[in-house]
């Protein structure tokens, strides 16, 4: 049994998702963000050094890092679905946005967060974080087009790695300048492994109304 540990409103939101998508039995272990701080519960270090959250066990192995747990989900269980055959350009591709989202997308958006709970000594960051959380998300805008997907227009773990950039580029507004990318988030938010995801974690913050 694939057992995620899931933080609410985070990243691993997007775990359960591409679970529900390829029809896998798993288990949630549920752990709630301080009220005060927002941060991950300290309970998390017990299943991995640094605390955070998402977390997979498969049979007793721990993976970390959401690119590294969707890889290895849809290569060790996703029976060649929901990722292009390896080796194709589609399958290069594909990697690049798995890697996207969290090594280059996500760390403006960390940045606006934690530079935000320093008032105005960090207004001089400011305007440069938030040229650069528009500058990806016009990229990923860029490449998305009028494609409903992002890799040969099929759904795959590029999608599902992207979709929580969208989502909270969207919850911040700037889904008025995107509107594909708004479009997306309502495209894959109305997908029943979707909400069959979030139905079992509610609330879950990032959902578009």
């Amino acid at each position: 049994m694939l057992i995620v540990h899931h933080l609410n409103n985070s990243r691993s939101q997007r775990i359960l998702w591409l679970l529900e998508e390829l029809g896998l039995p798993y288990e949630i272990k549920a752990y709630s963000r301080d009220a005060v701080t927002n941060l991950a519960p300290p309970e998390l270090k017990t299943v991995h050094p640094l605390g955070k959250s998402p977390v997979l066990e498969d049979d007793g192995k721990i993976v970390i890092e959401s690119g590294a747990i969707t890889d290895y989900i849809i290569r060790r269980h996703g029976g060649g679905r929901l990722a292009p055959a390896p080796g194709s350009d589609a399958h290069e591709t594909y990697l690049e946005w798995l890697h996207f989202a969290e090594g280059s997308a996500m760390t403006p958006f960390l940045l606006a967060l934690y530079t935000g709970r320093l008032g105005e000594a960090a207004a001089p960051l400011q305007p440069r974080i938030q040229e650069q959380i528009g500058a990806h998300v016009a990229y990923f805008s860029s490449q998305l087009g009028s494609n409903d997907w992002l890799v040969e227009n099929t759904l795959s773990g590029a999608d599902i790695m992207m979709s929580f950039i969208a989502e909270i580029a969207t919850a911040q507004g700037l889904g008025t300048h995107f509107p594909n990318v708004a479009a997306y988030v309502r495209r894959l938010q109305a997908r029943p492994a979707w909400q069959a995801a979030a139905a079992k974690t509610e609330p879950y913050n990032f959902t578009q109304k």
